[in-house]
């Protein structure tokens, strides 16, 4: 399925962008083929309508060292909309985690959380989990290697 008012020219530019967002606007317009002036309009209005949220660089965790990561199913003790919201507001003030998932079928979130060790990885627990009086269970897989990281919607655009 299709998203809503997407032609194959925004379909086109959002693959290029995904693929590597440094593109110029003349190289992303001979990428795509279409006018420079043609693709900065519609760029602009892909950010400005949402689709395009925001442009990042993606870094390897590796080439940081000592980056520790983890999986983490969280499961509260009451699920009430204010319950889930008020633990999702904490998760979201939080730098280390990186993603935040709304989950059904099992636990209530799934986090993906980067700290540089397990000193910090406590502190994660402490102000996260243990301080927060609605977490029932936490279940922590770390990860021991990335065998793929891909952000893009690539089968979608």
């Amino acid at each position: 399925m299709k998203p809503p008012g997407l032609d194959e020219v925004d379909r086109r530019i959002l693959r290029e962008i995904q693929a590597d967002a440094s593109h110029t606007n003349q190289d992303l317009a001979e990428r795509v083929h279409v006018s420079p002036a043609t693709c900065l309009r519609r760029v602009r209005r892909l950010e400005a309508s949402g689709v395009i949220q925001r442009r990042v660089a993606l870094i390897d965790p590796q080439a940081l060292g000592g980056v520790l990561q983890a999986v983490c199913e969280v499961t509260l003790d009451r699920q009430g909309a204010e319950h889930l919201d008020a633990f999702e507001s904490a998760v979201l003030r939080h730098p280390a985690v990186q993603q935040c998932y709304r989950v059904s079928a099992g636990p209530d979130f799934v986090l993906i959380v980067a700290v540089p060790g397990m000193s910090a990885w406590d502190g994660i627990v402490q102000s996260l989990f243990t301080h927060q009086a609605n977490v029932r269970n936490v279940r922590s897989y770390f990860v021991t290697r990335r065998a793929k990281f891909d952000p893009s919607f690539g089968t979608l655009t």
